[in-house]
């Protein structure tokens, strides 16, 4: 059995491709940490302690999605398939945010929640395609 070990050059320019991947996953690890430390101290008041239960543990997951999302981005020239999972989550999360939409309807001020949901939707594909093109042979 042969043991083949990938070198990264480190001092290569970071290909055009990799550097939308990264600035993509930056932008939702700030977005998780942000989000997240926000949920984790305002909780989701006005409804029952298992709902704050549940909200505020989701909080802890997604903080910790943003903490994997950062981790790759300053690592993207190593990454291969988790690029891909990453951007899988954020398109749960807008599936999700559909979902809310659709059963309980739109919160306000509307243009926010819009523009939470086109990120999330937006964002995604643009990872997919730039990892997809950062891993095409040359």
């Amino acid at each position: 059995m042969t043991n083949t070990t990938t070198t990264i050059d480190s001092t290569r320019p970071i290909a055009t491709s990799q550097r939308v991947v990264q600035i993509c996953l930056y932008l939702a690890a700030a977005i998780a940490f942000f989000g997240s430390t926000l949920q984790m101290v305002l909780g989701q008041p006005d409804t029952t302690p298992r709902l704050d239960n549940i909200h505020r543990f989701l909080a802890g997951v997604y903080f910790a999605a943003g903490t994997i999302s950062f981790w790759t981005a300053r690592t993207v020239r190593q990454q291969g398939t988790l690029v891909y999972l990453l951007a899988f989550a954020v398109f749960m999360g807008a599936v999700g945010r559909l979902v809310s939409m659709s059963q309980v309807g739109l919160p306000q001020p509307a243009g926010v929640w819009l523009g939470y949901l086109a990120a999330e939707l937006v964002l995604p594909v643009i990872i997919v395609i730039a990892h997809a093109r950062t891993n095409v042979p040359s």
